[in-house]
């Protein structure tokens, strides 16, 4: 449920953008954005910083592609928000005593230091890929196939990049046996 909340404001954009055009789907993404965002805030008692993130890179690249009627603006916005996250990535190696991935997983798995620092790195340079590819395939190819590769393509590989993460930490899980 909570992968369909976080999706919610892409699968409008891609449905607006189906139905009626890049603009329209440019207005509706900031709008779903603001929306999510607070809505998280009002039943959660709290903001997403993902959520916040997103919503104050949409409403920038999103305003700018409405105000000048050009979508290389909108196109540019997940690149930035997956350099963003790959950034912060990198940086929480240098802040604090734990990476960014024990902090928001912590809780839930027990591993050593230096799967941590590895699965860091590997988000980090994912999230470099994710950009990147972003670029080639919004300035290689036409609007419709950038808008199908941001709703599919990220997404797709997003979700391969998870299992193969589950995959690498199966060795390092803890069993019930192991437990008692």
């Amino acid at each position: 449920m909570k992968m369909l909340f976080d999706f919610f404001p892409v699968l409008l954009f891609f449905i607006v953008y189906k139905t009626v055009d890049i603009y329209a789907a440019t207005a509706v993404l900031i709008a779903a954005s603001a929306l999510q965002t607070f809505a998280h805030r009002i039943f959660k008692g709290s903001f997403e910083k993902s959520h916040v993130i997103t919503l104050v890179l949409v409403a920038l690249f999103g305003s700018l592609t409405l105000i000048f009627h050009d979508e290389v603006f909108i196109k540019w916005k997940p690149t930035a928000i997956n350099w963003l996250f790959a950034l912060v990535f990198v940086g929480s190696h240098f802040i604090g005593k734990k990476t960014i991935i024990e902090r928001m997983m912590g809780a839930n798995l027990t591993l050593p230091a230096f799967i941590w620092r590895r699965l860091s790195i590997a988000w980090a340079l994912f999230f470099i890929l994710l950009g990147a590819l972003n670029l080639y395939v919004a300035f290689t190819f036409d609007t419709d196939t950038w808008v199908n590769f941001k709703l599919f393509g990220l997404m797709g590989l997003t979700f391969v990049f998870i299992i193969a993460q589950s995959l690498f930490l199966i060795p390092y899980l803890k069993t019930e046996e192991s437990l008692k």
